[in-house]
């Protein structure tokens, strides 16, 4: 085992668990054991729940300029610490190296957004009669949640805590269970930063410890990264027991490439946006309709694939269960009379036999009705769908229940426009194939791709992670009375 084995992180230190059940970290690279995660128990949650509720009224009531400082900080640590941290993902999660540096430098800019907040959470003051004053402030929560996924170990961590806790919250987080070692670094890292013990707490374990968070009667806000099915599950349990929850799901992206789309820009981001992270990410290209005759692209497309590597430039999927599905997909696909263009089943890296590689897989000739074309596959797999006009294509994009992401590859601002009018999605790409915002602007997206109002980064999670309070004072007893006052 390369790492000590995992344990919560409760009040500032390494707190063993109250159970004795275990599981294997394995690394999808080649197989290697990394460590054990401990399996809570709802009263491991409870004491952690405790650490928070007791730090929550010193850290609260800490002016938030002083707050974010902890946040230059923790920057300057992940700066530092960027090449170990990026190393770190890429084994326990299997993405590439400089994929994971990607990560961690996403993790750095979201943190450079929340040692922006005393400026964005100033309130507002009104003089709105003579001698009577209306104000508003941002008030933390007070002890909140976080159930983040394995598909990117630091970056959706990252998505949460530097925003809910330079608010002033103190928070619990539950990683998954498959990448428990990047939370337990990021732990590390805010405590050197000077995070006071209690506002930042890790509780690990499985579907005990997510129900825990819904039901415990001290958090107030949950937020959840992963699949919809288990979003929507989450999201009816928290905000049954009247918390705030913001739940985000899968996808289902449609790229829609037109006949003036540029052929070499087009294929390589089509690729790209397909094949990056293995394809383990909710803004991953899954779905392309080519509107017209794209076949150029498409044979492009076939060559900028088979320039992706496994093992080299690919990344691998997260274990041998995701493989096994991501292939049944392609094989299901080409019973169905989908044509297989490049095939990436049956991988086997030369020295890392045991790792789980799915290749990049590009399938033509794909209806709407078959289930590459309608479920999330979360591989580097790419359905290709047919159409002759902007309508039908968008016709298909928004029968998809999910609503994450679509882009439209052309050089036609006008028909670039009416996609991002009428695409039902929350974000949109021109000539973009993985449009993410970039702080502040938020990330979220439609349908059920999110459950919740609002968005988990960016100016608008300020509305997740606080309640707005209202004064009105009055000090002149000489002003003049009206209805107003």
């Amino acid at each position: 085992m390369k790492y000590p084995a995992i344990q919560n992180f409760i009040g500032g230190k390494i707190t063993k668990v109250s159970t004795d059940k275990k599981l294997d970290v394995i690394s999808p690279i080649d197989g290697t054991l990394l460590s054990t995660v401990p399996m809570s128990s709802a009263k491991d949650l409870n004491d952690a729940v405790m650490a928070a509720k007791a730090a929550f009224p010193a850290w609260s009531k800490t002016p938030i300029k002083e707050r974010v400082q902890v946040f230059f900080r923790y920057k300057t640590l992940l700066e530092k610490n960027l090449k170990e941290l990026a190393e770190l993902c890429s084994e326990e999660n299997g993405k590439t190296y400089g994929e994971s540096v990607a990560e961690i430098e996403k993790c750095i800019e979201l943190t450079e957004f929340a040692t922006s907040l005393p400026q964005l959470v100033t309130g507002e003051v009104l003089e709105v009669s003579r001698g009577v004053e209306c104000r508003t402030e941002h008030v933390p929560l007070g002890v909140v949640a976080s159930i983040v996924p394995f598909n990117f170990p630091s970056m959706v961590p990252n998505w949460t805590l530097p925003n809910a806790i330079a608010l002033g919250n103190c928070m619990i987080m539950k990683p998954s269970e498959k990448v428990p070692l990047s939370c337990v670094r990021i732990a590390e890292l805010l405590k050197e930063a000077g995070l006071p013990d209690g506002v930042f707490n890790i509780v690990n374990g499985d579907v005990e410890i997510v129900n825990a968070i819904c039901d415990h009667p001290d958090i107030e806000a949950v937020s959840f990264v992963g699949s919809t099915k288990i979003a929507k599950i989450v999201y009816q349990r928290a905000t049954s027991n009247y918390k705030r929850c913001l739940a985000l799901g899968g996808a289902k992206n449609h790229l829609m490439v037109l006949p003036d789309a540029k052929v070499d820009m087009t294929a390589s981001n089509v690729v790209a946006s397909m094949s990056g992270c293995a394809g383990q990410r909710c803004m991953a290209a899954s779905a392309m309709i080519g509107v017209g005759n794209v076949d150029a692209v498409i044979s492009r497309i076939c060559e900028e694939a088979l320039k992706i590597i496994p093992g080299k430039n690919l990344g691998a999927v997260i274990n041998k269960e995701s493989k096994d599905r991501i292939e049944q997909y392609i094989a299901d696909a080409e019973k169905q009379g989908a044509k297989i263009l490049v095939d990436g089943r049956k991988v086997v890296v030369e020295g890392k036999e045991k790792g789980t590689y799915v290749g990049p897989t590009v399938i033509d000739h794909v209806t709407p009705e078959m289930s590459v074309a309608k479920e999330e596959i979360f591989g580097p797999v790419i359905s290709i769908m047919r159409t002759n006009t902007i309508d039908e294509a968008l016709a298909i994009e928004n029968a998809n229940p999910y609503g994450n992401a679509a882009s439209v590859f052309t050089q036609n601002g006008g028909a670039a426009r009416y996609i991002i009018d009428n695409a039902s999605a929350g974000m949109i790409g021109v000539n973009v194939g993985v449009p993410v915002p970039r702080e502040p602007f938020s990330f979220g997206g439609w349908n059920e791709s999110k459950f919740g109002v609002g968005d988990i980064t960016g100016k608008s999670s300020i509305e997740f992670w606080t309640k707005l309070k209202k004064s009105t004072t009055k000090w002149s007893a000489e002003a003049g009375v009206n209805w107003m006052s």
